[in-house]
């Protein structure tokens, strides 16, 4: 109990977490080290030094983020303006992203990574027939790139999750995750962790390689929004519509800069893995992470995951793990779960949020297809056992009226251990006999892995999703697929009923026999009455020693790519830039740098190239992938245009709009920019993990100081960025733009770099500078 827990001495509490880490160390789980559990009283301590330096009550985001502080005695702490050094407990990668990283960590030089590390293949197995087939076909196609992750990892010392064991996101909730841990992964939903109360936060893979080479890893202050919760879900509401309902009110750029934290007394109404699938959209409000404060159901899905000793820890830092009292938010928003109803985002975008009841009518209006062709279930967001018994609960119902989807329907478990345990216990069953296909444990359709065959491309059309994102062409290469995401009971709902109008709180099915009947609320257990089943054994552990294991990469591959060192800067002002194009729009880090079939090529730097920036609408003529470059006269593509500028010698900017490189965290978005010779991206606001990732690779990212300033640059401008020989943190730089007709105009540009990323860029890299200190 937490009274006897909080009551416990400073002594009492050390022999109290001996013991309990004694006890890790005796589980035979060879996939969680010992040595990685945070050091709460370490933690703690820090807390107590903030606290007074501070001289304030702190927030829960506040107290693991400075609990990690590399000197929090010393460093200055002002949310939204100074950058921190901290000390992550731990790295996760994803294969598509981990392949960069291992190569840039591999570039460094070092013998082994500093922290605890793990891969996770998820991925690049492709949807097409089912997940035995599709798995199978998987592991062929990629083997050159799984044995380069496996062989990395096991000479650096990261563990290695092997294809088939899951998506990164519910490997970590089920392993690594836990309150006051600060994880850094090279995923965008990283935050998926926040709903165990642990601070997990999306990054590039340069970031990455930073805290793997035990360097302090920063991250601007963060503001905190505060979300509370009152009242509690009931029927058919669902915790995806609480951040369906956040994204409506913060829209995709609301959470910049921001860690969002839930509170209230509704907390408590909401399932572990329901707060997790809170956590992970956030994402899509562009929040650097969220976080739930450490509760009872926490501690169940500890314990049901077999860390029990864990949430013993924990209980005796409770009041480390929970907001103090009267402490304050830059912004609250309120939302009443017993008032909540069923949302339904999209399309084309996350934050267009809809009550359920009302997507039939607005849908109408505006010309969206109501047929629904396919329904989506699973993904990192919603793979929950409690998701899929929900999902179950009413695919039961339909079946026992004699009815099936009308709709093509799947299934991704996200883990394998959800996929053994709904197995046995027969969910996946009774979602397979209402029409479901269930697939592999990967992302497939939710990144773009998705061997679609129901519509052509650029037929228009309806799907329906209990992912995270849905951007144009997102899920299935198609634009002109609209893509709503929503929870996954009313995906299975409507799936069933075949229409986007259905509205299973009031509308009635017909069944078999012709009766009307209307589907009960769904119901399902939060988590399994007997343990979970944990499948197959998809983990490899590094070995002690990995100096003698041997890493291939051959000079002939076109997956893979040994990195060459970026150029240093030449010291001057950078002259007369073309503008290879003005990007008109939203530009997600999809349009800069496609995933779905381009996946297989995230370990060739060159190669992946040839994507950069092919689904950029350009101001010019509202064209994607033609450009005009500005030397021969002639359209193109962009990646090639660009590639003759570099080979001519010619430097190049890209001009944006707001909240440039929203969407995933994968830094060849920044990568292939710089590979092709570009110097600066200037926009009117970044997203913030792609505006980072630009400044690891030596690039430019930069802010118009008057957002009108966007309308004076034209597509045959050429831009010189002056200020360069003195730049400084805080100090603007300036564009002196010339236009076709010789005249010229002198606008201001805004940049948030401090003193140690000046360096990066004067070094031409991050990873050149870390060389330099070595």
């Amino acid at each position: 109990c937490f009274a006897y827990q909080l009551a416990l001495g400073p002594g009492a509490r050390r022999v109290h977490v001996a013991a309990a880490l004694r006890a890790r160390a005796q589980v035979s789980m060879s996939r969680f080290e010992p040595d990685s559990f945070v050091n709460y009283e370490k933690m703690s301590k820090n807390i107590g030094i903030v606290r007074k330096r501070l001289g304030r009550p702190l927030t829960l985001s506040e107290k693991i983020v400075y609990g990690h502080l590399d000197d929090p005695a010393g460093q200055e702490i002002e949310r939204g303006r100074t950058y921190l050094r901290l000390r992550p407990d731990r790295v996760a990668m994803q294969d598509a992203t981990a392949q960069m990283a291992m190569l840039q960590f591999i570039s460094s030089g070092l013998p082994r990574v500093a922290v605890p590390s793990t891969i996770h293949c998820d991925h690049l197995i492709e949807a097409q027939t089912g997940a035995d087939k599709d798995l199978q076909r998987a592991k062929d196609v990629n083997k050159e790139v799984y044995n380069f992750l496996a062989t990395a990892g096991a000479k650096y010392g990261v563990g290695f999750w092997k294809p088939g064991s899951g998506i990164i996101h519910q490997i970590i909730l089920e392993n690594y995750a836990y309150p006051g841990v600060l994880l850094i992964g090279t995923d965008s939903h990283t935050p998926n962790g926040g709903g165990l109360g642990a601070i997990c936060i999306g990054v590039g893979g340069a970031d990455a390689v930073d805290v793997m080479a035990d360097i302090p890893w920063e991250l601007k202050c963060p503001n905190v929004i505060g979300v509370k919760l009152t009242g509690s879900l009931s029927g058919w509401t669902s915790p995806k519509d609480v951040i369906l309902k956040v994204a409506g009110i913060l829209t995709v750029k609301g959470g910049t800069g921001a860690i969002v934290e839930y509170h209230g007394p509704g907390v408590d109404s909401i399932s572990c893995t329901g707060m997790a699938t809170i956590c992970n959209m956030g994402a899509e409000i562009g929040a650097t992470t969220s976080v739930f404060p450490y509760n009872h159901r926490m501690r169940t899905y500890l314990e049901k995951t077999g860390r029990r000793e864990i949430s013993a820890v924990a209980d005796s830092f409770h009041q480390d793990l929970v907001p103090d009292e009267g402490c304050e938010y830059d912004q609250v928003v309120e939302i009443n779960l017993s008032e909540l109803k069923p949302h339904i985002n999209g399309p084309f975008t996350p934050d267009w949020a809809h009550p359920v009841s009302e997507i039939g009518a607005t849908a109408k209006k505006n010309d969206w297809p109501l047929e629904v062709k396919v329904g989506l279930i699973g993904s990192c967001t919603n793979s929950s056992y409690e998701d899929m018994g929900r999902a179950a609960s009413l695919a039961k119902q339909a079946l026992d009226k004699g009815l099936r989807c009308k709709s093509e329907f799947t299934v991704t478990p996200g883990s394998e251990q959800i996929r053994a345990t709904i197995e046995r216990d027969g969910y996946a069953q009774i979602l397979r006999d209402v029409g479901g296909v269930v697939l592999a444990n990967a992302c497939g359709p939710c990144i773009g892995q998705w061997d679609r065959k129901d519509v052509k491309k650029g037929e228009k059309n309806t799907i329906v999703t209990s992912y995270n994102r849905n951007f144009t062409g997102r899920n299935d290469a198609n634009p002109a697929t609209h893509a709503f995401v929503t929870s996954p009971e009313v995906v299975t709902a409507m799936a069933i009923a075949g229409t986007l109008d259905f509205n299973p709180e009031t509308d009635f099915l017909t069944a078999a026999n012709g009766e009307k009947f209307r589907l009960q609320p769904p119901t399902g257990d939060e988590l399994p009455s007997r343990d979970f089943d944990p499948g197959q054994d998809t983990y490899q552990h590094p070995p002690p020693q990995g100096a003698s294991v041997k890493v291939d990469v051959s000079p002939s591959s076109n997956r893979l790519q040994l990195l060459e060192p970026f150029d240093r800067w030449s010291g001057t002002d950078l002259e007369e830039l073309r503008v290879l194009i003005k990007v008109k729009g939203k530009c997600t880090t999809d349009h800069i740098s496609a995933a779905g079939p381009w996946l297989k090529f995230r370990g060739h730097l060159d190669n992946i190239s040839n994507n950069m920036l092919i689904g950029a609408v350009n101001t010019e003529n509202d064209g994607v992938n033609s450009v005009k470059n500005q030397l021969t006269g002639q359209y193109g593509g962009v990646p090639e245009v660009a590639r003759h500028y570099k080979a001519e010698g010619v430097g190049w900017v890209v001009v944006g709009d707001e909240n440039y490189g929203e969407g995933s965290s994968r830094e060849h978005a920044a990568l292939e920019p710089r590979h092709l010779g570009g110097r600066a991206i200037i926009v009117k606001s970044f997203a913030r993990i792609h505006e980072t990732n630009l400044k690891k690779q030596g690039m430019l990212p930069l802010t118009f100081a008057d957002p009108q300033d966007y309308d004076k640059v034209g597509p045959e401008d050429t831009v010189s960025i002056q200020g360069l020989e003195s730049f400084s943190p805080g100090k603007p730089l300036t564009a002196v733009l010339k236009h076709a007709d010789g005249s010229l105009d002198s606008i201001s540009l805004n940049h948030t770099f401090n003193q140690p990323q000046i360096e990066w860029f004067k070094a031409g890299s991050a990873l050149n500078r870390m060389k330099e200190l070595q």
